[in-house]
């Protein structure tokens, strides 16, 4: 991506724009590194004319060098997950057919195998990055920019293209949406594989010209001294980090839960997304710190697609309207645009912020579309004008006894049971129901349920072909690193 698509990276800007540890960076030195990466990177060449450069690297001024510095050369950019398997890592290089890996000198030991298995040159940042910058190409919006891979909970990974011009678009609706500004500092502490980190949170601060803490990985003892001090004014997480915020407050002393409280309370945005946000953590955030988080909703293919209003109603498990210059639009299983409100379906989208293809896979590519409409797989209503979802068609739609069950939903009440800290509703094959709804259930500590108590508490609270016919208990649920429960995982534990 070019210079133009991002503001305030800009050689004569003084604003810092990262903060790594105890070092912090100005806009002119970032954009100084990129074009020498860059340099660097494309050496006796004058454009990388798309070519993949994966990089194995955490939240870090490395990570911003190395992602730009491939979108300025022309190149492809593959951020992979540092919590990756060397399995996964092996089918995300082959899949993309990457020729250059960057990573960090932890992780060349690591690497190094693998790499010279598929003939991937092995490189850190320092080897890549040149003395001074050279003339770089000019790179079309229509260039592919940047792939990432999907979770692969269904299907193996695949890699999901973008276009510069899918980029900007992504970024773009967002800050107006958001009301980014150069005023804003937030931290980035989020796996920076996914489109939440790239997109939402680095990205979109890069263009306003605001200010990104980055971490590698989340600190909770850093993060919340930072919010006492007044630091950030906007914070970003997935739902299983404001679980361990609340579980953290339970573990240390009141006052400085105060303290934490009322630096999210001057805050001006907080933000969930990733994972549906219970009804119940949402207004426990609430309660605690006085901020109404936003919900929003979108996926790897299309970045954002719906999201709660800046201004106006956030309502709890909802995850509100299309975002301007999205086209979104619910069908039935008829290929039938729904229209009525409370009808469910499956949300499509159309716009400049969906992908241009799945790499080298036209099949899954042509069947993801129909009739220019991306499928996203989610099943939604819209209720009152704001969308709810209720799920994955493919796991979390459980159909039962002539019923369409949102797995969503049961779980959003059974979290409300005091003895549950976390669970995933799932249906499995019964012959008289079709599927039956089983609840695969985390406790609190020190706490007990059998099935009997479990299905006495529901009465009254979801209707009968609601209720779980069976509950298991286990430890912990198998989650992405999104904190997101992979479902298909489940049944192997049942």
């Amino acid at each position: 991506m070019s210079k133009d698509s991002f503001p305030q990276l800009r050689n004569n800007s003084s604003k810092t724009a990262l903060v790594e540890g105890d070092r912090s960076y100005t806009y002119a030195e970032v954009n100084q590194r990129i074009d020498r990466f860059a340099s660097g990177l494309l050496a006796d060449k004058q454009d990388l004319e798309e070519e993949r450069i994966a990089f194995f690297l955490p939240a870090s001024l490395d990570y911003v060098t190395t992602m730009h510095g491939v979108w300025r050369a022309g190149g492809i950019a593959v951020p992979l997950n540092v919590a990756s398997a060397v399995a996964e890592l092996d089918h995300y290089l082959n899949c993309a057919s990457v020729t250059r890996l960057v990573t960090s000198p932890d992780y060349l030991e690591s690497l190094q195998a693998l790499c010279n298995d598929l003939n991937v040159q092995l490189l850190t940042v320092d080897e890549v990055i040149a003395s001074e910058a050279t003339a770089l190409p000019e790179i079309g919006e229509d260039r592919r920019a940047m792939m990432l891979f999907t979770s692969g909970t269904t299907n193996k990974p695949k890699g999901v293209v973008s276009t510069h011009k899918t980029i900007r678009a992504q970024i773009t609706t967002l800050l107006d949406a958001w009301a980014w500004s150069e005023n804003d500092v937030i931290p980035l502490f989020l796996p920076l594989h996914h489109i939440h980190g790239i997109i939402n949170i680095l990205s979109c601060g890069l263009w306003a010209g605001a200010t990104v803490h980055l971490f590698a990985k989340f600190d909770i003892p850093k993060i919340t001294d930072e919010v006492i001090a007044g630091t950030y004014n906007v914070f970003m997480a997935v739902p299983t980090i404001y679980v361990k915020l609340i579980q953290y407050f339970e573990s240390i002393d009141a006052e400085r839960v105060i303290r934490i409280c009322d630096g999210f309370r001057a805050m001006r945005l907080n933000i969930s997304g990733s994972a549906a946000c219970p009804v119940k953590l949402f207004n426990q955030w609430q309660e605690l710190t006085g901020q109404v988080l936003l919900e929003r909703y979108g996926m790897t293919e299309i970045g954002m697609g719906i999201s709660n209003p800046y201004d106006g109603e956030r309502r709890a498990g909802y995850v509100g309207q299309p975002l301007p210059g999205v086209q979104c639009q619910l069908f039935n299983e008829d290929n039938e645009p729904v229209s009525e409100e409370g009808t469910a379906g499956e949300i499509r989208i159309k716009g400049d912020n969906v992908f241009l293809e799945y790499w080298d896979n036209e099949k899954a590519t042509r069947e993801s579309f129909k009739d220019d409409w991306f499928c996203t797989g989610d099943v939604a209503v819209v209720e009152d004008g704001y969308y709810r979802i209720m799920g994955r068609s493919s796991v979390d739609i459980i159909k039962s006894g002539g019923y369409k069950l949102s797995a969503l939903e049961i779980e959003g009440v059974l979290l409300t049971h005091e003895a549950i800290v976390e669970v995933a509703v799932i249906g499995v094959e019964d012959e008289t129901w079709g599927e039956a709804v089983v609840a695969v259930i985390g406790l609190r500590d020190g706490a007990s349920l059998d099935y009997d108590e479990l299905k006495s508490w529901c009465d009254g609270k979801m209707s009968a072909y609601k209720i779980p016919k069976a509950i298991k208990i286990v430890d912990a649920l198998p989650r992405n690193a999104m904190g997101k429960v992979t479902k298909p995982a489940l049944k192997e534990l049942l």
